[in-house]
């Protein structure tokens, strides 16, 4: 029924992954009626998710050109702790706030250099390698979390703007209006200018895109070094909402960045995905995350449902791919 309705298909196609949200705010808001749409709650959300959304962001230009980058986690990490590094030498707190992001495009630039200078099989090898790498770096920058960072420094991460409605912790976090002003920037980028439509080709078909001069080794290095950008500013998010910078912070973090894409609709296969998609991926992981924590399930669930949801994501993507090709 719904294939043979073209305008029904492209609709669901758009808009399907913003159904699912509203779908599981419906079931959340029946089950926690008194809590879940509170204004605490709902700026508890968009802040505890804020760095999420710019690692998936980071994750998605990667994941259009059909690779994968297992490093950002590690990199978040040790952007936090050169950050803090910066902060405790007493450097000033504009020097400080650019630490994470031009870590986090260096690391990105060693893996797509690495990546394409080696012509490694896969990008999986090499993020692979630049994870264990930056993670060990962080560890020997320091052991322990170093906290106590400048004001100026936790602005984006900690403070709201509460439009003159809420108190603090109620109002619109800070860093939400960067994940949304990024997430514009990001469209744009990829939506309007040449170098975004050469990464949608290259995810679509690499031999293709070379023949018509693009230069996708080039393109690439640039795709690696703005997943670490925003690697970067999730560092700065982060830093700033915890209040330092810590060795283990972004463990695992990869796959919840992954997780965030895929379900949003991107394709493992590259060359398909909206920035918007991304977004409503994100969200949809927070508010499972902050469901299951509202009605007191364990944590360990969370880890079990979303692995499914990764898993059936995929699965429709596979779906949708062979359905492609019979036409």
């Amino acid at each position: 029924m719904i294939s043979n309705n073209p305008a029904l298909s492209r609709f669901l196609e758009s808009y399907g992954i913003i159904l699912v949200v509203i779908v599981m705010m419906a079931i959340l808001y029946a089950t926690q009626p008194a809590t879940f749409l509170s204004a605490a709650n709902i700026s508890n959300i968009l802040k505890q998710n804020a760095f999420a959304a710019m690692l998936a962001l980071g994750m998605f230009v990667v994941i259009i050109t059909a690779g994968i980058d297992l490093s950002v986690g590690s990199v978040m990490a040790l952007a936090m702790i050169c950050l803090a590094v910066a902060d405790k030498a007493g450097l000033p707190w504009p020097i400080v706030i650019l630490v994470a992001p031009l870590v986090g495009i260096a690391s990105g630039l060693v893996n797509g250099l690495g990546y394409t200078m080696l012509k490694l099989p896969h990008p999986f090898i090499m993020t692979l390698g630049t994870l264990n790498i930056a993670r060990g770096l962080t560890s020997l920058i320091s052991q322990a979390p170093i906290s106590g960072l400048q004001p100026e420094v936790r602005y984006l991460g900690q403070k709201y703007y509460t439009l003159g409605l809420f108190n603090p912790p109620a109002g619109v976090p800070v860093s939400f209006f960067l994940v949304i002003l990024c997430a514009i920037g990001l469209w744009f980028f990829l939506n309007r200018t040449n170098m975004g439509r050469h990464i949608f080709a290259i995810g679509g078909n690499p031999q293709a895109a070379r023949v018509t001069g693009i230069d996708v080794d080039r393109v690439l290095v640039y795709v690696y070094a703005i997943c670490g950008f925003f690697a970067g500013l999730a560092a700065l998010l982060l830093a700033g909402r915890t209040d330092s910078g810590f060795p283990l912070a972004g463990v695992g973090a990869e796959l919840d960045a992954i997780a965030a894409v895929i379900i949003g609709g991107a394709s493992f296969f590259g060359g398909r995905g909206t920035v918007l998609g991304v977004l409503a991926g994100v969200l949809i992981m927070g508010l499972l995350r902050n469901g299951l924590n509202l009605n007191n399930i364990s944590p360990f669930w969370q880890q079990i449902l979303i692995g499914l949801i990764i898993i059936i994501a995929v699965y429709i993507d596979v779906l949708r791919r062979r359905a492609a090709t019979r036409k």
